[in-house]
């Protein structure tokens, strides 16, 4: 559940889904269980998906990336700097 925004310097709490930006990310994991899927024989991997969400004063400076196991804030790269 979603409560506060996903920077970590950023107090503000989550209320309203057109405040900020949301993001979602799914992740898959190792083969759940020993559990083989009847049509192929192959095992199954898990998916998760989590959303993360930056408010309406962060959005508009920072972004999400993935970051090994999780997600890490960094600063976005303004079209014009990226040479767009």
């Amino acid at each position: 559940m979603l409560s506060k925004c996903a920077n970590p310097e950023c107090s503000s709490s989550f209320l309203y889904f057109h405040e900020g930006k949301l993001f979602r990310s799914e992740t898959s994991s190792a083969p759940a269980g020993d559990d083989a899927s009847p049509d192929t024989g192959m095992k199954k991997t898990a998916r998760r998906i989590e959303f993360f969400w930056l408010c309406a004063n962060c959005a508009p400076k920072m972004t999400l990336i993935k970051s090994g196991d999780g997600i890490a804030v960094q600063p976005a790269v303004r079209a014009q700097a990226a040479g767009l």
